[in-house]
């Protein structure tokens, strides 16, 4: 495959200037306008978060892609999709939404500070919905690069579910870890949540911890790839990924000027 025709799928918990709370808004908004500048074709997928004003940003919903209900747990949920450009890139992207997980004047935390229990449940919602979302699109993407840890079950879903779904049976997926730690411990049974067909429990067992740390170590346990925004982020994870150190390829790749020329040799690099 030559370098100018990969379909690249960007993840991401946020992207400026739609909400940036975190580094990974810029990281994120940064990445796919200069792989597209390089030839690439990009899809990006993000969460519909109540702070994100529909009218001011000209978000619009997708008839044909809504519609569909997503299992989290023992609930299903309606998956609303919008979309939005981002002008000055000529780049689209697409919001996945629903009203009880997402109208909220907030990210994570209430007003008080304290952690949304159903963040869980948040992030299953929006790995999945985004899953399926890409399929009503009919696009399969060569790379399915996941940010940040609301990111992390894209991974193990498309190598266990989805693995011989025709969209997505030949992708790679690169798992990108922030300093975006967070302390709660989730209640209930995480992993029945995220269960899915042809998922045993044994494959979640890093997700008993029912933590940040067990959504990262899925992320990295599944990705072909895990890279780290900054070495900072290397110093406060506490060898947190050490234990994948020798099974797969984990890289730095700071945001400065060449970030963005590393990325684009590290996807080509996929498919040599």
């Amino acid at each position: 495959m030559s370098k100018q025709n990969l379909k690249i799928l960007y993840v991401s918990s946020e992207i400026n200037p739609f909400l940036k709370t975190t580094e990974v808004a810029d990281y994120v908004r940064k990445l796919p306008q200069s792989m597209q500048e390089r030839g690439m074709e990009i899809r990006i997928l993000v969460p519909r978060f109540g702070l994100i004003n529909e009218r001011k940003n000209r978000l619009h919903e997708v008839v044909r892609l809504s519609g569909i209900n997503i299992v989290v747990g023992d609930e299903e949920k309606p998956l609303t999709i919008k979309v939005a450009s981002i002008p000055s890139a000529k780049l689209q992207v697409y919001f996945i939404d629903n009203e009880d997980y997402f109208h909220r004047k907030s990210v994570f935390k209430d007003k008080q500070e304290r952690f949304y229990s159903d963040n869980d449940e948040r992030a299953i919602f929006f790995c999945k919905g985004v899953i399926e979302t890409v399929k009503k699109l009919g696009w399969a993407p060569d790379i399915v690069h996941c940010n940040d840890w609301m990111t992390s079950l894209i991974p193990m879903y498309l190598k266990t579910t989805y693995k011989n779904d025709p969209m997505f049976k030949d992708a790679k997926t690169i798992f990108t870890v922030y300093n975006t730690q967070f302390d709660h411990k989730f209640e209930g049974d995480l992993i029945s949540k995220v269960k899915m067909v042809d998922i045993e429990d044994g494959m979640l067992s890093n997700l008993e911890s029912a933590d940040y740390d067990g959504f990262i170590k899925i992320g990295a346990e599944y990705s072909d790839i895990v890279t780290k925004s900054s070495n900072e982020v290397e110093n406060t994870m506490n060898g947190l990924l050490n234990e994948f150190q020798d099974k797969k390829k984990i890289d730095v790749i700071e945001a400065g000027e060449e970030y963005l020329d590393s990325y684009y040799e590290l996807y080509n690099e996929l498919f040599e």
